[in-house]
C-alpha cells in the first residue's frame, strides 16, 4: 500500500506579529509546528521534529543560531517577518546551502512614516505638549516653551535602502536638505553622498539611522559622532537599537550635549532605557514603526506566497545576499 508523502513541516519561532494576527488562515494553508504550545524546551521540541522540518518562519526577535540550524538536517529555507536578518546566522545559512528570505520593502513606507513622525514629534514637542495639557501645567505656568520647524533642517540618512529612500522623498518634500551616507553611492539618487559617518554628521544637524545592523554597523554612532552633531542635533532611529553606542547616547542626551532623540528601537528590547522618561527632547516608541493593519495584511500575503513558492520548488522573492 502506497504511503502518503509526508507534508513538509515549517517551524515557527517567535511568533511573529503577523502570525498571531493571521493564525487560522496560516494554519489552514501550512503545516506549522508551534513550540510554544508545548512545555517543553525550545531544543527538546526541535529534537522531535528534527527530521521533518524543512523551513522556519521567525520573528525579528528570535535568534535563529548556529545550532538550531545544525539541529535541523533537513531545513531549507530560512523566512523572517523583518526586513532585518541580524538575528538569523547568515554564515551557518550559507554553509548548508539554506535559502533566507526577508521582508523586503513591505514595511518601507510605515517604518517611513514613523520616522518622519518621530523627528516632528521631537521637533514640535507634540508628545511634550500633550503631557503639558493632560497634567494640567498649562493652566499653572502659563506659555508652553518654544519649539523648532522642520523646514530647512540639513538632515543626513544612515543607510539609503528603501526605507532611507522613502524618508529621504518624505523630508524633502517637507523642505529638508537631504544627504546620506551608504554602502555605496546610489547612481540614480541626486542627494548628496558622503563616504563615511563622520563626513556626513560634519554636514547635517539631524541624523535618521535606516541601515542595517552589520558587525560594521553596531555602535557605528557613538559619543564621537554625538559631539560632532551637537547640542541642537536630534538622533532618529527606526533600524536596529545597536547600531547606536546606548549608554553614550544617554548619557549625551542627559548632559544636554545633543538635542533630542526619537527611537522606536533600542539595545536590549524590550528592555528601555529608563533614564530617558523624564526628558521632554526624547519620544520612544516600542518597535511599533512597522505594525499598521495595513502592513501586517501585506506581509500575510508576501509570507503566503513566499512559502507557497518554497514548497513548490519555484523562485522565492526578497532572497537575502549572502
Amino acid at each position: 500500500m502506497n504511503m502518503a508523502p509526508e507534508v513538509p513541516a515549517i517551524l515557527v519561532l517567535g511568533p511573529p506579529l503577523v502570525f498571531k494576527a493571521y493564525e487560522s488562515d496560516f494554519s489552514q494553508k501550512f503545516n506549522f509546528l508551534k513550540p510554544w504550545e508545548k512545555p517543553i524546551p525550545l531544543q527538546q521540541f526541535i529534537s522531535t521534529h528534527s527530521s521533518t522540518v524543512k523551513a522556519i518562519f521567525c520573528s525579528a526577535v528570535s535568534p535563529v543560531t548556529s545550532d538550531i540550524i545544525q539541529s535541523l538536517p533537513e531545513l531549507r529555507f530560512v523566512l523572517a517577518s523583518s526586513t532585518g536578518v541580524n538575528h538569523i546566522d547568515l554564515r551557518e545559512c550559507k554553509r548548508r546551502g539554506i535559502v533566507v528570505a526577508n521582508a523586503g520593502s513591505t514595511f518601507s513606507e510605515d517604518v517611513a512614516d514613523m520616522a518622519v513622525g518621530l523627528l516632528i514629534d521631537v521637533l514640535r514637542r507634540i508628545s511634550a505638549g500633550n503631557r503639558f495639557v493632560k497634567s494640567a501645567v498649562w493652566r499653572r505656568e502659563g506659555d508652553y516653551p518654544l519649539a523648532h520647524k522642520l523646514s530647512g533642517k540639513q538632515v543626513g540618512i544612515v543607510g539609503l535602502g528603501s526605507i532611507g529612500l522613502d524618508i529621504a522623498t518624505r523630508l524633502k518634500a517637507m523642505g529638508c536638505i537631504i544627504s546620506y551616507t551608504s554602502r555605496t553611492m546610489k547612481p540614480h539618487v541626486t542627494f548628496p553622498f558622503y563616504p563615511t559617518i563622520h563626513q556626513l554628521v560634519a554636514n547635517c544637524k539631524i541624523l535618521v539611522i535606516s541601515c542595517a545592523l552589520t558587525e560594521e554597523t553596531r555602535h557605528m554612532i557613538d559619543r564621537e559622532v554625538m559631539l560632532v552633531l551637537g547640542k541642537e542635533g536630534i538622533i532618529v532611529n527606526i533600524a536596529r537599537g545597536a547600531i547606536i553606542n546606548e549608554k553614550e547616547l544617554i548619557e549625551c542626551l542627559v548632559k544636554g550635549e545633543i538635542g533630542g532623540a526619537g527611537l522606536d528601537v533600542f539595545e536590549n528590547e524590550p528592555n528601555f532605557p529608563q533614564e530617558l522618561f523624564p526628558l521632554d527632547n526624547v519620544v520612544l516608541t516600542p518597535h511599533h514603526g512597522a505594525v499598521t493593519e495595513e502592513a501586517c495584511r501585506d506581509l500575510y500575503d508576501h509570507v503566503c506566497k513566499n512559502l507557497h513558492a518554497f514548497l513548490a520548488n519555484k523562485s522565492l522573492e526578497c532572497e537575502v545576499d549572502m
